[in-house]
């Protein structure tokens, strides 16, 4: 992890030296920009703090629950494996999206375009639930597939698959809220107020609580319950600040992204259920050892991307084009080269 974060580091410094940016160890605390990054950076902190504080409490949760084939030990190990390919997906997408957005919408909270600023974050949305929608609907449809592939043999077995698929399937009805945070809360960031992030991150974590509580000691839902607590949790917090900001600055261009958002949901839908299919023919033919789950992903993932690709171009999705620019754009720029 150190050395990935050392590497991204250095792969943006010959970038920032073709701009002209020159390193120097300069500390100013009365600098105005270092006084409002530190107002900000505080709340920041704690509403981050939040999500590894989640974490625990599931953690605790989980390692309560006993299971009669892995004892105490298995419901925390099926969510902590289901979690890391959770978060694969809102890495890419979340993550990336909210880097790519954060420079505009400060760009334009600075200079008041308000306007600009409601384009970009609808733009900025309706590319994220673009690309996390259909990765949530994968995760839930090939899950079983997914883990055996990687980790079934030796002493993690079939059972071992069943379940973590499980909570995986959990986890992924959340992603698309995870991954919307992380754009919204930039946004919150260039308008100079971490403060409400900060406060809906703390009341997650009564929230999260309480329904871990309710899944484990009263539903006795087992580690899919815990999982389900952490969808829950991603998908208040979305709510919750995406209607704060959006009476804030006067709307979001809310039609058009709940256009986008439903035909994106119905090509996901007609996605997964082809992919459905085609797992269990395949799961019929070869049955569940991890070389049938292998021949299953090499199957159902380009059928599936074929088949949500065609659906969006059928309903005419917006948000089809500027991705497909986005990621090609290395590409052309490379060719253009002399």
């Amino acid at each position: 992890v150190v050395l990935g974060g050392a590497l991204q580091l250095a792969w943006q410094l010959p970038s920032l030296h073709s701009l002209g940016f020159r390193f120097r160890a300069m500390l100013d605390w009365s600098d105005p920009g270092l006084v409002r990054i530190m107002r900000l950076m505080v709340p920041a902190i704690l509403g981050n703090a939040a999500v590894q504080i989640n974490v625990m409490v599931n953690t605790n949760f989980a390692s309560t629950i006993y299971d009669p084939v892995r004892g105490f030990d298995g419901a925390v190990s099926w969510l902590s494996y289901a979690f890391r390919f959770m978060q694969l997906p809102l890495g890419l997408f979340g993550v990336a999206m909210a880097s790519a957005t954060l420079p505009s919408i400060s760009r334009s909270a600075a200079e008041g375009q308000i306007d600009d600023f409601r384009k970009t974050l609808s733009k900025s949305l309706g590319m994220v639930f673009l690309l996390t929608v259909p990765s949530s609907v994968g995760l839930f449809v090939l899950g079983k597939s997914i883990i055996g592939a990687i980790y079934q043999g030796g002493k993690f077995q079939v059972y071992d698959t069943q379940q973590t698929a499980v909570a995986l399937s959990c986890y992924s009805v959340g992603l698309a809220g995870y991954a919307a945070l992380k754009v919204l809360n930039p946004a919150f960031y260039a308008l100079g107020d971490a403060r409400t992030p900060m406060m809906v991150s703390l009341a997650s974590i009564a929230i999260n609580y309480a329904t871990a509580f309710t899944m484990i000691r009263v539903a006795k839902f087992g580690p899919a319950g815990l999982a389900m607590s952490t969808s829950v949790v991603a998908l208040f917090g979305f709510l919750v600040l995406f209607e704060i900001l959006r009476r804030r600055i006067g709307g979001v261009h809310g039609r058009e992204l709940a256009l986008g958002i439903g035909k994106v949901g119905l090509a996901s839908l007609v996605m997964g259920v082809v992919v459905a299919v085609t797992t269990r023919l395949v799961e019929s033919r070869l049955g569940v050892s991890q070389l049938a789950r292998l021949a299953d992903l090499a199957i159902s993932l380009p059928l599936g991307l074929g088949v949500f690709y065609a659906m969006c171009r059928i309903l005419r999705v917006d948000e089809l084009g500027m991705a497909i620019r986005a990621f090609t754009a290395p590409i052309r720029r490379r060719l253009r080269r002399p």
